[in-house]
């Protein structure tokens, strides 16, 4: 039962130790930070205020995926925290609205999974993104366990492990080479990454709203290695804005 007391959000803080990370105090903040010389993600650190997960629950959402619009989110009938929370969402969709940018908030049960082979492709697995042209992905965790990185020192592609790769060349059944290469790409296979053992993967936190780089052809600094938490049965569905 959500409590009618106003009350923030828990907050993990992002490693502000990390050299390839800045840390900002506010949306313009967010924009004018740039992602060049190293820095490969921006994290607006906030302690928003009100109740997500009251916020969660009367969505009601039975699907693993459900997309909230605008006009569900205000006709919801929820206490003072709850429209506190509801505003928030608001005015971070509008944030990035102005931009330019297409958000979507996202009510989310559990993602597809793909066990099929050496390389898993799902978001579970950690990853980046990617796009043909400069592009940069915004995200925010409101609810439930935060999205996760991974320092780009403390990876290794996939297809790089010699086991996996073999693997690979296996089931594309040819020899390595241009065409290989192109297989790996169409499938999405060299996007992905393993933690080495020494790895620490860091929490994106609740609230924080992140902006990471992107692999496109002559982005100027490596792309931002992260997944998606693992499900948690018996939980409520994340709350998750990405654009």
């Amino acid at each position: 039962m959500a409590s009618n007391a106003i009350r923030p959000a828990t907050h993990a803080a992002p490693p502000f130790h990390y050299p390839g990370l800045r840390v900002v105090t506010s949306f313009e903040g967010l924009l004018a930070t740039p992602l060049r010389d190293g820095v490969n993600a921006v994290c607006w650190a906030r302690d928003l205020h009100g109740d997500f997960d009251e916020v969660v629950q009367k969505l009601g959402t039975a699907d693993d995926i459900t997309s909230i619009d605008e006009a569900r989110l205000r006709s919801l009938k929820v206490s003072p925290a709850g429209r506190l929370a509801v505003s928030a969402l608001l005015d971070d969709l509008d944030r990035l609205r102005a931009i330019g940018e297409e958000p979507t908030l996202d009510c989310v049960r559990r993602y597809p999974r793909d066990h099929d082979g050496p390389v898993a492709t799902d978001v579970h697995s950690f990853h980046v993104d990617s796009a043909t042209a400069p592009f940069d992905t915004f995200l925010c965790s409101y609810t439930g366990a935060s999205s996760e990185g991974l320092l780009n020192h403390d990876a290794r592609r996939l297809v790089d492990a010699p086991v996996i790769r073999a693997q690979l060349l296996e089931r594309f059944g040819g020899e390595e080479g241009e065409a290989f290469t192109a297989w790996l790409g169409e499938n999405s296979f060299d996007l992905h990454y393993e933690a080495l053992p020494t790895a620490r993967p860091f929490s994106f936190g609740i609230g924080n709203l992140w902006r990471i780089a992107v692999q496109y052809p002559g982005c100027p600094v490596p792309a931002c290695i992260h997944r998606a938490p693992e499900d948690s049965p018996g939980q409520l569905p994340r709350l998750l804005l990405i654009s």
